[in-house]
């Protein structure tokens, strides 16, 4: 797509490719509420949804967002950047947590919209590029799969792995469980001298479709241990500020609304900590009851 297009233009262009790629789920139109953006901290941004983040990390030499959300919301996370005085064309990567249709079904479109470059974990981009998961994914049910606009093109990215634009330091860190291929980022952003430590957290919720083991069964391996390395890991990243892919995981919206120029309620270093602390106490319930279906199983 030209940069020469207007902004009215792409946002037509976006809604055209909406109308056969809008996905519908029992929690979508609730998800895709819009909402005005606002400030995180200094050069970060949230521009999502009701129900999903999307963030924007901005620079005089071009920016980087982080998540698409549904196929639907695309247009609504243009808006959103916009509306703060931010040109589309200007965002040079699109990151993604994890691909799955609610976080990552927006980003063909706004690939489109800005021609930036989209960057992945090798599975991630492999799952963007066919547009959905495989056998491989908690959440697969061959009886449902969901599909999503495609990514041709797609960087793989590494664990560790930094990713720059001017100034913008943002790092990959590699967090599967939700997905295999789920990636937690990490930048700093400053503000009147003060530069904080900001992660944008993948899902930690593991969730399934019926029949999966997180501990193996099923034609699965034991996928436990490298779940509870996630949660340490993120337990572990510098973080003085936790924005999660869904928004409800860390209160993002509370926390706009009592935000002053004295104060920031985002601000909390022991976000990650306590965020990483809740999900592997609700993995520990799962897994008992992971238990006790095999051995009901067993016994029967």
């Amino acid at each position: 797509m030209k940069k020469s297009l207007t902004t009215a233009a792409l946002l037509l262009t976006a809604n055209s490719a909406l109308a056969q790629d809008a996905i519908n789920c029992s929690s979508c139109a609730e998800w895709n509420k819009p909402v005005a953006p606002f400030n995180i901290h200094g050069n970060s941004w949230y521009v999502g949804t009701a129900g999903l983040s999307s963030v924007l990390v901005t620079s005089p030499q071009g920016h980087v967002l982080i998540d698409g959300a549904l196929p639907q919301s695309a247009p609504l996370i243009q808006k959103n950047i916009e509306a703060l005085g931010f040109k589309m064309q200007d965002v040079k990567f699109i990151l993604n947590s994890h691909a799955h249709f609610d976080h990552a079904g927006g980003i063909a479109a706004l690939q489109k919209a800005s021609g930036a470059t989209v960057a992945h974990t090798a599975h991630g981009a492999r799952v963007l590029r066919d547009g959905t998961h495989g056998n491989d994914d908690p959440q697969y049910d061959p009886k449902d799969r969901t599909l999503m606009p495609k990514v041709a093109q797609v960087r793989e990215v590494k664990d560790g792995e930094t990713l720059s634009v001017g100034p913008l330091r943002i790092t990959a860190h590699t967090t599967p469980g939700h997905t295999p291929g789920g990636i937690t980022w990490t930048w700093q952003s400053c503000e009147a001298g003060k530069c904080l430590d900001v992660v944008y957290a993948d899902s930690l919720t593991m969730i399934s479709s019926d029949g999966f083991y997180f501990s193996g069964g099923a034609g699965y391996p034991d996928i436990s241990a490298s779940v509870r390395n996630t949660f340490a890991k993120v337990a572990g990243l510098k973080c003085d500020i936790v924005i999660a892919a869904h928004p409800s995981a860390t209160d993002v919206f509370a926390k706009a609304a009592g935000k002053t120029a004295q104060a920031n309620p985002f601000i909390d270093p022991e976000g990650c900590r306590k965020l990483a602390a809740g999900a592997a106490k609700k993995f520990e319930e799962r897994l008992q009851r992971e238990r006790e279906e095999k051995a009901k199983a067993v016994a029967q």
